[in-house]
């Protein structure tokens, strides 16, 4: 969304942009670093299509999916931030034909988890260290094309899938990378909890200073590049 990327585009240097069916990628400089930056829009098939479109054209070295998600879990709360170890795509559902939950079949390999780069991961861990944010953790997050509400339907995640965060994107993005073999690594802040309030007042009233909170890390990891 607009609210997950303006932030840092507001920060970088050297800028121009391409539009690419229908996706505006912005080419600069984050601190000394080229990078480009995407506002991919929600949901999987959006998500795959930029981070497809994004690869082929840009060649990336890696790629960091960043935005807002919701808690599925007790320990996660609202200004939270979850660093993902591996991302699940928890609305793919082949299990009437013996499969497990969430299977997905990759050209060389059939997993449900896609594993995210470590070094990547370590060094989002430095940049939330940098900038004094404590309230982070590292672990698994769904991914489906739902936005989940209700602590049941989210306990029903974690319960599965170990999942502390959901969202709608990171798992295509992961699914494109994997199979691309480029390095990717997933950052959520909280915007929405387990709790009793109503989700979409929670979504709607946290959403953006959790966005802000994911662009202050983003900023931080580039300037450790």
């Amino acid at each position: 969304m607009d609210i997950e990327v303006n932030g840092l585009l507001e920060k970088m240097t050297d800028k121009s942009s391409r539009t690419i069916s229908g996706t505006v990628f912005t080419v600069g400089k984050l601190y000394r670093t080229d990078c480009v930056v995407a506002q991919c829009g929600i949901g999987k098939v959006n998500a795959a299509v930029a981070a497809q479109t994004m690869i082929l054209t840009y060649n990336p070295d890696k790629i960091i999916n960043t935005g807002i998600g919701g808690s599925t879990s007790k320990k996660t709360h609202i200004g939270h931030v979850v660093i993902g170890e591996r991302v699940v795509q928890h609305d793919m559902d082949t299990t009437a034909l013996g499969d497990e939950p969430a299977m997905l079949y990759l050209p060389e390999e059939n997993i449900v988890y896609i594993p995210c780069n470590e070094q990547l991961v370590s060094e989002l861990r430095q940049a939330c260290n940098d900038i004094g944010e404590k309230n982070y953790v590292v672990g698994t997050i769904a991914t489906g094309d739902r936005f989940i509400t209700g602590n049941e339907n989210r306990q029903s995640l974690n319960t599965r899938f170990n999942a502390l965060a959901c969202e709608m994107e990171g798992g295509s993005i992961g699914q494109v990378c994997y199979i691309n073999k480029v390095p990717f690594a997933i950052l959520r802040s909280i915007s929405d909890s387990m709790s009793e309030e109503d989700d979409a007042v929670e979504y709607s009233v946290f959403r953006t200073a959790a966005a802000e909170k994911s662009v202050n890390i983003i900023c931080a990891f580039f300037k450790n590049q």
